[in-house]
């Protein structure tokens, strides 16, 4: 007979599949964390690689000029004043990836975000379980809309991602309209070693522009190369795109003081607070002369950092991290779901989402609002009533 009992891929019971162990509620992931481990690396090895035909994104290579010193906050070599490295991007969809990769004299770096500054779940042992909700049904093989309303009506901290991704930043008019963020915390070490917090945005020189609901859907039926096209053949014409780094600051006294957890991906550091400081620039000069070979094969990995960049106590990223399967699987667990251990999420997932609604026009609004009633609308009901009062918060 089934048991209703949450278990590791070894069937070994566990308490929980939604909650990292950590040193207290902001502290750091521990790799001692066999469930959270093996929750992600069964994710990772589950499936077949897709056919290479269906993979979608595009890639360039370029150059990054340093503008502006900003060796106060960091020993990183590359971002001396007026060095220049070498660098290529990649870009995905939905959401749209932005990862760099820095070869620099001391190591490659990899700095992996998105095009928008923040994402769904702020805890990496529920990216399985969050990506399973963007895949077709296994049941119908079709596209659900039940599946990812159902996750994000049970993970509110998702809240300020819907409200872009269902905006019309969810679909730039291609890849060099849009900018790039690095969506995690991280720290920067500097010669004294002295450590900030730090947040990388990307600011693209070409403006922004988006593409409405309608718009996007006319062209993924008759140019789904649309971004890729747009990228290379600007580049091909010596229209080279380019994009500013720029980075926000947070010392651990200001860390301290806000209402909410800095590493938190879900949350948004105000630029009024945290101003933004010009780093350098990036620009895409040189197409790919073999795609199998130059985007392919390319591969980004967070955990890529040089001297003078170190990751957060973010869980996401760490989780993002990967590692060994730690000890416990002879452990005693206990199959009760106790409350022994856990803390409280006090955390306020609304207020942020509100701000951006605040601060559309009228017209983004109702784009914003008809997005999501378009595919909302194609989930059951029970999920509906439970998702829609979360926009009224």
């Amino acid at each position: 007979n089934p048991v209703n009992v949450l278990t590791a891929s070894n069937g070994m019971p566990v308490p929980s599949l939604t909650d990292s162990l950590t040193v207290g509620p902001r502290g750091p992931t521990l790799l001692q964390d066999f469930v959270l481990l093996d929750n992600l690396f069964t994710f990772d090895r589950e499936r077949i690689p897709e056919r290479v035909v269906h993979a979608v994104g595009a890639a360039a290579f370029g150059e990054f000029v340093v503008t502006n010193d900003v060796t106060k906050y960091t020993k990183m070599d590359m971002l001396k004043k007026q060095s220049g490295r070498a660098g290529s991007a990649d870009t995905a969809r939905d959401p749209r990836g932005f990862a760099v990769k820095f070869y620099t004299e001391v190591g490659n770096w990899d700095l992996v975000g998105n095009n928008l500054p923040v994402f769904f779940i702020n805890d990496a042992i529920k990216f399985p379980a969050f990506v399973h909700t963007q895949k077709l049904n296994p049941q119908t093989n079709l596209a659900d809309p039940t599946m990812t309303w159902d996750f994000l009506s049970l993970n509110q901290e998702s809240m300020n991602m819907v409200m872009r991704v269902f905006s019309d930043l969810g679909t730039p008019d291609g890849f060099r309209k849009m900018d790039g963020f690095g969506v995690h915390a991280f720290v920067l070490v500097n010669a004294k070693d002295e450590k900030v917090y730090c947040k990388f945005h990307w600011i693209s020189q070409q403006g922004h522009a988006n593409l409405t609901a309608d718009q996007a859907t006319l062209l993924a039926g008759t140019n789904p190369g649309y971004s890729t096209g747009d990228l290379y053949n600007a580049i091909a014409r010596g229209d080279y795109p380019k994009w500013d780094l720029k980075i926000q600051v947070m010392t651990d006294q200001q860390a301290a003081k806000l209402p909410f957890n800095p590493v938190d991906p879900t949350k948004i550091w105000s630029q009024k607070d945290f101003p933004l400081i010009d780093v350098g620039t990036m620009t895409l000069n040189r197409n790919p002369e073999n795609y199998f070979r130059d985007v392919e094969q390319a591969a980004f990995d967070p955990a890529r950092m040089v001297e003078g960049v170190l990751p957060s106590t973010d869980k996401l990223l760490q989780g993002n991290f990967g590692g060994y399967r730690i000890a416990g699987v002879q452990s005693s667990w206990n199959v009760e779901n106790s409350t022994v251990g856990r803390y409280k999420q006090a955390e306020d997932y609304f207020v942020q989402p509100a701000e951006y609604w605040n601060e559309l026009s009228p017209v983004d609004r109702q784009h914003l609002a008809e997005n999501i009633a378009g595919s909302l609308g194609n989930a059951l009901q029970e999920v509906q009533d439970r998702m829609i009062p979360l926009f009224t918060k």
